[in-house]
């Protein structure tokens, strides 16, 4: 094929050994892209109702997009999908770096991983050769010894490894999968299932071009955003994420202390500028992108810190830093090293930790359940001493390793009320108390609380940015609004970026919706319009949202944690999340897609989207 896509699903099956190459036509593509749209195709398509995430009728997908390793900025990234284990939802995440695109390079647009095998192996594709191979050695190893040995046994230095840590081998539900040692798929637990299958890792060697359409029209585009860096992205290519963490304490966005408290004076000394003041040896980036947004850090005292393993973006400054009440910055660099290395999700694991710390403060966890570790607020050592226990499931690790959803019901007395979680994900770091739209966005969901299939209310008031009035939305909503205007303006503001998991492409690349629209014309020579890329994105959300139905899930699961329907107890934002006007919100936003009050597609809907054969995977509630 010459549109962007290599034409080749690869399916290996670990119990049995089998490797197959299948082809999909260039309709499929075109209906459902890939990312989000494969992932949701095959999970509702292949995989039994109400399976074991962590059993090997499971299915784990390393899957491309169009735009994948095409050469422009944010086009080096990949989705891994399956049955999430930390919700039992559908599950997804994306990394950047370098790995999908040598898979692309490989001629392969997607693999879909089965079953489970007997013992620890690696998959290796060199091109079209793909073996398994024994991973006996790597077992236990952390990321950077484990891709050192692949590189020498494979005896090539520029093979692109995606793999797990130990958090990934004793399958901690929120276990992420690393490529290239610092780009994490993060969310959902995918590197839990890897772990279940006895999957260490996946190493690629690709030596074909990526096939574009329009490569003149492309390179254009790409120089574009290479000359423009310093105007349109010159924050993140100075800091990457995470700058003026003092201003968002002001505004009430940023977590403290388990989402409960409003005032945090070390803010800064965390911030992204801090960072890049103090610990910072440079700035790494991904395949073909010049925004170059991502931290590499070096500490020498009182902890070691690799930059190999990069740095913590905002997220993990937020969710090991000002979330656990922690504001030495070395101490969260070394956090974030050490969920790097055992390739556990930074969110879930400092959200999972906060959680703790505030039971530990009600006495409902003592040092007898820690092992004598005062795990209180603010306690650096502390909270390296529980990631390490996490990333090897012992002492309290074993518990906290759960997610913050099963810790709860297993402590009980009231523990719930301190779980900060969605359908059984841990919230990323921004409140929903500040944000209705985003509130929104966090309760719907398919795989639970995410701030980047999502809007920003913030970054949409009082200026709407120019781009999203080619979409239809002509004028700014307030932030405090949560009515039919928000709801539309997350539905439609929401889906164009969510858009980004389905090319799979990055969202820190500031392209606009022309740009984009341009980009997937460039590299597919398909005569495509922003419309047919929203009706690809409502197509996959429906299969996703069908997916969680036939599980289980309902509509009383697309809600929020109590923690939001309170105020913080200090600090300038005094709202909290109304119940009522959620409700409404959700409902509105039910009609909108076409669903039903308990939020099932109705069959004139998928007929609208060209998926009516869906409504027999859909299971009356």
């Amino acid at each position: 094929m010459t549109n962007g896509f290599t034409g080749k699903l690869l399916r290996v099956n670990l119990s049995s050994e089998k490797i197959s190459f299948e082809t999909l036509e260039e309709t499929f593509y075109r209906k459902h892209f890939g990312g989000r749209g494969l992932i949701s195709y095959i999970l509702l398509n292949e995989l039994e109702p109400k399976i074991d995430p962590l059993g090997p009728k499971n299915k784990l997908i390393f899957a491309c997009g169009p735009v994948t390793g095409a050469p422009a900025s944010g086009t080096g990234r990949n989705s891994v999908g399956a049955k999430s284990p930390l919700t039992g939802a559908y599950g997804e995440a994306e990394a950047g770096g370098y790995w999908g695109a040598e898979l692309k390079r490989a001629g392969i647009d997607a693999i879909i991983i089965e079953g489970k095998a007997s013992n620890p192996v690696y998959l290796w594709i060199n091109d079209q050769h793909v073996e398994l191979k024994d991973a006996s050695k790597l077992w236990g190893h952390e990321i950077r010894e484990s891709q050192q040995i692949i590189r020498k046994e494979l005896d090539n230095k520029t093979v692109k490894v995606a793999q797990i840590g130990p958090g990934g081998e004793k399958q901690v539900r929120y276990a992420c999968v690393i490529n290239d040692m610092n780009h994490a798929a993060g969310r959902c637990g995918m590197g839990a299932v890897m772990g279940s299958k006895n999957l260490k890792a996946v190493a690629v060697k690709g030596s074909k071009s990526v096939p574009v359409r329009k490569p003149k029209r492309l390179r254009k585009l790409a120089q574009w955003m290479a000359t423009n860096v310093d105007s349109v992205a010159r924050v993140l290519h100075v800091y990457g994420t995470g700058v003026g963490m003092d201003a968002m304490v002001e505004a009430g966005n940023l977590p403290i202390r388990n989402f409960r408290d409003g005032d945090f004076p070390e803010a800064d000394n965390i911030s992204a500028e801090t960072v890049k003041n103090t610990v910072s040896v440079g700035m790494g980036t991904c395949f073909a992108c010049a925004i170059a947004c991502k931290k590499e850090v070096k500490v020498t005292e009182p902890w070691t810190v690799d930059p190999e393993y990069g740095g913590p973006e905002y997220e993990t400054l937020a969710s090991l830093g000002s979330n656990c009440g922690v504001g030495d910055l070395k101490a969260v660099c070394k956090a974030n090293e050490l969920c790097q290395r055992y390739s556990i999700d930074t969110i879930s694991t400092g959200t999972t930790i906060s959680f703790a710390m505030e039971c530990f403060e009600h006495g409902l966890l003592t040092t007898k359940d820690t092992e004598g570790i005062e795990l209180t607020f603010g306690n650096a050592e502390a909270m390296l001493k529980v990631i390490e226990q996490i990333g090897e499931k012992r002492g309290i690790g074993k518990l906290l390793a759960q997610g913050t959803k099963r810790a709860a019901e297993q402590i009980g007395n009231g523990a719930e009320q301190f779980a900060v979680h969605v359908k059984g994900e841990e919230v990323p770091m921004h409140d929903p108390r500040l944000k209705r739209g985003e509130a929104l966005g966090y309760a719907v969901s398919p795989t639970g609380a995410d701030h980047v299939h999502n809007i920003h209310d913030t970054f949409l008031y009082p200026e709407l940015p120019n781009q999203y009035k080619s979409l239809g939305v002509l004028e700014a909503v307030p932030v405090e609004d949560f009515g039919p205007k928000k709801v539309r303006l997350y539905k439609y503001v929401g889906e164009w970026r969510t858009l980004n998991n389905f090319l799979v492409m990055c969202l820190f690349t500031p392209w606009s919706v022309t740009q984009k629209v341009d980009i997937v014309r460039s590299v597919t020579g398909w005569n495509t319009t922003a419309f047919e890329l929203m009706k690809v994105v409502q197509r996959g959300n429906t299969l996703a949202r069908i997916f969680n139905l036939r599980e289980g899930f309902t509509e009383k699961d697309d809600w929020l944690p109590p923690r939001f329907f309170k105020p913080r107890t200090s600090g300038n934002l005094k709202n909290a999340v109304d119940a009522d006007a959620l409700q409404n919100a959700k409902l509105t936003y039910y009609d909108m897609m076409g669903w039903t009050n308990q939020g099932v597609p109705k069959q004139s809907a998928l007929d609208e989207l060209d998926i009516g054969w869906a409504s027999r995977k859909i299971v009356a509630q």
